[in-house]
């Protein structure tokens, strides 16, 4: 039986060391590439609270482009690219939020109105309904952010009152880059969008509620 001599000991010591070594590295590397991302949401923000409409409204869940329909922040769509707020996402469904918050912006514009948002446990019938589609929920190509869409308001039974449909095209200034930066103005574009759908509200023919 051969030997293995000292310096061919301390040679293959050595490897194995660079081994664990380059391992131990790529392990840390991953470890850092599935670090979990810092979660943002947009928040709802105060209006000008306005009587009068239906007494019960239904927020439907926007339709969100797929573009914008994904887990990451869109930060920027620019020169035909969608730029990512990279190690930044959504704490929900984008869809979800959008119009869990429109919900309470609008609660809170009309303070004699039932307002609540599709699929919540609600047994009362509404009068109303918002639908929103949304193609754009992030910064513009002037780096403003912006909010770019249609607004659909129209009450629960078809050819009684009108149907009011409009397109949304919000921006909103922003002086940074900062993914919170972004998350703030898309809050205050929201709330903007919330003004404009319980000025329409109000323009819907009062019906009482029927079994």
């Amino acid at each position: 039986m051969k030997k293995l001599s000292l310096s061919g000991s301390r040679r293959t010591m050595r490897r194995h060391a660079a081994s664990l070594g380059l391992a131990l590295v790529m392990a840390t590397g991953l470890s850092a590439c599935g670090s979990d991302p810092t979660l943002y949401s947009i928040a709802p923000v105060p209006g000008v609270a306005q009587s009068g409409g239906p007494v019960v409204v239904e927020v439907r869940t926007p339709v969100v482009a797929a573009s914008l329909d994904r887990d990451e922040i869109v930060r920027q769509d620019k020169d035909y690219k969608l730029g990512m707020a990279k190690g930044n996402a959504w704490s929900e469904a984008i869809g979800d939020m959008i119009g869990r918050v429109l919900t309470q912006d609008l609660a809170q514009r009309l303070p004699g109105t039932t307002v609540f948002a599709q699929n919540d446990a609600v047994s009362t019938k509404p009068l109303a309904f918002v639908e929103l589609t949304v193609t754009a929920f992030n910064a513009d190509q002037k780096g403003n952010a912006s909010l770019v869409g249609s607004l659909s308001i129209h009450g629960d039974k078809p050819g009684i009152g009108p149907n009011l449909t409009v397109p949304v095209q919000l921006q909103a200034p922003l002086d940074n880059v900062q993914a919170s930066t972004l998350v703030a103005g898309l809050s205050t574009l929201t709330g903007q969008l919330a003004d404009q759908a319980a000025q329409k509200i109000r323009a819907l023919p009062v019906l009482p509620i029927t079994p």
